[in-house]
Parts: structure tokens; C-alpha cells; sequence
């Protein structure tokens, strides 16, 4: 019969193991807490520089046209080229971040992306221009899978999508930035020097973010074994719920790669005919995605993931047919719409796939990223062929279409849920 003192003894150790664990939990970031306000800016700061490189020449498109004497399909593929980079080369650098660390990656990717920014401006022709922007976004893959990785391994898990949705805050505010800073600068000394200013500008972000993210405290590495990663990939793409996770962010970044490749050009035609500093300040709305991504976990803490999916596709809906309308104040109306529901729709879907994923966090970000951004190079270029085919109706059209891709994908995954709760009680019998 154990004495009093080795029940003490036994209790104080469960006690002390109890206390040890929490310690290790209560060590990774919250709100509030030492650390978090640093590695959320610097993290936003990240997105801020990815955002602005990635689609620097976006609201550029008519200057580029012109300038090397293309049509709209062909300067589209300046920004094709750099999501279609970034699609191609995320899953490859997700698993240089397992190996060796969120952190590491995502400085070196910055680094290498921002280098390539400031020889863009002095691309010669069209086909340069294509090739450098196409490095430039195998240089950024490095960063989107792996900052969602770091905040999954570095941040509580209640504080997860609010994390997330600051990141993707970042995104807008880069987007918006970088969109609005080239217009007006462009519209004084042209797109080149306008693409040399988002450079010097992602130099500064880029140095900022080194200094400020704090050091991992809960990364293990990973294998580079290519089998070892092929059977990760292939256990993420047989989860129907990340599959489902992966199509929604596709289709949502296809209407919103082509809305705003897109944009540009009809507002410089008749009735708007606006100059392109004017267009360049149209996407201060994005200021509205900011907003709608940082309060995503909010929105999903009221209506859960899929009410927030509805949501955010029906806003995106009557945003597009509001742009149908040839009148500025409702365009910019549509364009307000279609934005909020795109980020809201992005942040929830990605927050989702790192909250699903327990194991190989950084390659199912990697895949979603991937997808997202095949849709981004999909709706870059259907949306400038759409458009030339059937002016903005067209474009619109392709936008409904992908919309109706969401709602069909949430549906449908509403109903295999309530298949799967019927199941598990009659398995339990």
C-alpha cells in the first residue's frame, strides 16, 4: 500500500506535468500577449510587399498595351504569369519551409522577389516582362503557405482566423497600395517608373519584416524526402472538406483576378474615360477587404463557416450585376461588394483549411494557395479574353459563373455534413 507521502509525491508530479503542458500551450502567441502585435505587423508587412510585387502592373495594363503595342489578353499575361509562378512553385517552397523553417523561407523569398522588382522597370519587350514577373512570383510562393503555417504553429488556436484575417488584411492593404501609388505615379512618368517605386517600397516592408517577426518557438523540422511529401499531398487531397476548401478559394480569386485585371480598361473607355490616376484611386476600395478579412473570425463565430461562405458569395453577387451599370458611383458600389465578399470568402476558406489540417500544415496551405492562385491566373486571363469578346457583361458573366461554383461547393458540403452526423450515432450503436 503506497504511503501518504508517495500519494503527495504522485499527486505533485501530475501536477507538475499538468502545469508543464499548460506552460508549453500558454507559450504560444494571443492577443494581447508579448510578441503577438509584433509578429502581426510583421506579418501584415509581408503581405503588405506580397500583394503590391504580385500585382504591380495590374492597374498598369492599358500603360503596357500602349507602350509595347499589345492587346489586353497580352498584357493580362504580365499578371498571369506572376500568380501562375506563384501556383506552380508554392507546394516546392512549402516543403523547403518544413524543412528549414517559416521564417528562414519567407525572408529569402522576399528577398529574391524584391531583387526581381527592380529589374522590372527595365524589361525590353513584352516577352521580358512576362519572364521576369513569372520569377518574381516563384520568389513569393514562399510566402503565403509559409506565414500561414508560422501563425498555425505560433498562435492559440481560438486566435487562429483572426491572425489569419490580419494577414490577409495585409494582402488588401498591398493590393490597394500598390494599384493606387502606380496610378498616380504612372500617370506623371510612366508605368516603368511607377513599377520601380512598388520596389523600392517592398524593400523597405521586406526589411521591417525581418527585424520584427519574432523567432519560432514551436517549429519541428520537417523531411525534404519526395515521398515523404507525395504521401502528405495525397492524404490532404483525399480530405473531401479540403478539397471542397481548395475549389471555393479557386473560384472566388477567379472572379476577383478578373474583375480588377479587368477594370482598368473599362474605365478608361466611354462613358468613363477616366485618366489613370483617377483609376488607380478606384482601389481604395480595397480598404473595404481590409476590413472584411480582419473581422472574419467574428463572422464565422455568428454564422459558422458555411453562413459566412453563403455570405460572402452573395455580396460578391450583387456586386458584380451592380458593375453592370453605367454609372460610376454604382460600379464603384459593385466594386466595394465585390470585394468585401472575395476577402471575407479568402479569409474564411484559408483559416479553414489550416484549422482542418493537423499534420503538414504548411503543404495543405501550400495546396490552397495553389489552387487560389490558378484561379487568379485562370480569371486574369478568361476575364481580359471574356472581356474583349463581349465587353464587361462578359466579364461579369464569367464572375457569376464561378460565384455559382461557391454556392454549389458550400451546398453540397452543408449536405455531406449532415450525412456524416447521421452516420456517427448509428456507428456508435
Amino acid at each position: 500500500m503506497p504511503s501518504a507521502s508517495t500519494g503527495a509525491s504522485t499527486t505533485v508530479g501530475a501536477t507538475s506535468s499538468v502545469t508543464s503542458s499548460t506552460a508549453a500551450v500558454d507559450s504560444r502567441l494571443t492577443p494581447g500577449g508579448p510578441g503577438y502585435r509584433r509578429m502581426s505587423f510583421a506579418l501584415f508587412l509581408a503581405g503588405v510587399a506580397t500583394f503590391a510585387l504580385l500585382y504591380s502592373t495590374q492597374a498598369l495594363l492599358p500603360l503596357v498595351s500602349t507602350d509595347f503595342g499589345v492587346s489586353a489578353s497580352e498584357a493580362s499575361w504580365t499578371v498571369s504569369a506572376a500568380t501562375g509562378g506563384l501556383a506552380l512553385f508554392v507546394l516546392p517552397m512549402s516543403a523547403l519551409s518544413e524543412r528549414f523553417g517559416r521564417r528562414t523561407l519567407m525572408t529569402a523569398s522576399l528577398a529574391v522577389a524584391v531583387a526581381v522588382g527592380l529589374l522590372v522597370p527595365f524589361a525590353p519587350s513584352i516577352g521580358a516582362l512576362v519572364a521576369l514577373r513569372a520569377v518574381q512570383g516563384a520568389a513569393l510562393a514562399g510566402l503565403p503557405a509559409s506565414a500561414t503555417a508560422y501563425l498555425a504553429e505560433e498562435v492559440r488556436p481560438k486566435a487562429l482566423i483572426t491572425a489569419i484575417g490580419l494577414f490577409v488584411a495585409g494582402n488588401s492593404v498591398g493590393g490597394m497600395s500598390g494599384r493606387v501609388i502606380t496610378g498616380w505615379v504612372a500617370q506623371e512618368w510612366g508605368w516603368r517608373v511607377a513599377v520601380a517605386t512598388i520596389g523600392i517600397i517592398a524593400v523597405a516592408c521586406a526589411v521591417a519584416f525581418r527585424l520584427l517577426l519574432p523567432a519560432p518557438k514551436h517549429f519541428t523540422p520537417g523531411s525534404l524526402r519526395p515521398r515523404v511529401l507525395a504521401r502528405t499531398v495525397r492524404d490532404h487531397l483525399a480530405n473531401p472538406l479540403l478539397r471542397r476548401l481548395y475549389a471555393i478559394g479557386a473560384l472566388f480569386m477567379m472572379v476577383f483576378g478578373g474583375v480588377y485585371t479587368v477594370i482598368g480598361y473599362r474605365l478608361t473607355e466611354a462613358p468613363f474615360s477616366l485618366p489613370q490616376g483617377i483609376i488607380g484611386s478606384i482601389f481604395l476600395v480595397y480598404l473595404v477587404g481590409t476590413v472584411s478579412a480582419s473581422t472574419a473570425g467574428r463572422l464565422v463565430a455568428r454564422l459558422g463557416r458555411r453562413g459566412s461562405l453563403y455570405l460572402a458569395g452573395g455580396t460578391t453577387t450583387a456586386g458584380l450585376l451592380l458593375s453592370l451599370v453605367d454609372s460610376l458611383p454604382l460600379v464603384l458600389l459593385g466594386l466595394v461588394l465585390i470585394t468585401a465578399g472575395f476577402f471575407a470568402g479568402h479569409a474564411v476558406a484559408s483559416s479553414s483549411v489550416s484549422h482542418t489540417a493537423k499534420l503538414g500544415r504548411a503543404q495543405a496551405s501550400a495546396l490552397y494557395q495553389s489552387a487560389y492562385y490558378i484561379g487568379s491566373s485562370a480569371g486574369s486571363t478568361l476575364g481580359a479574353v471574356a472581356f474583349h469578346a463581349g465587353g464587361w457583361a462578359g466579364t461579369v458573366t464569367l464572375g457569376l459563373f464561378a460565384v455559382l461554383g461557391v454556392v454549389t461547393i458550400t451546398v453540397f458540403g452543408s449536405h455531406a455534413a449532415r450525412v456524416q452526423a447521421r452516420r456517427e450515432p448509428a456507428l456508435a450503436h
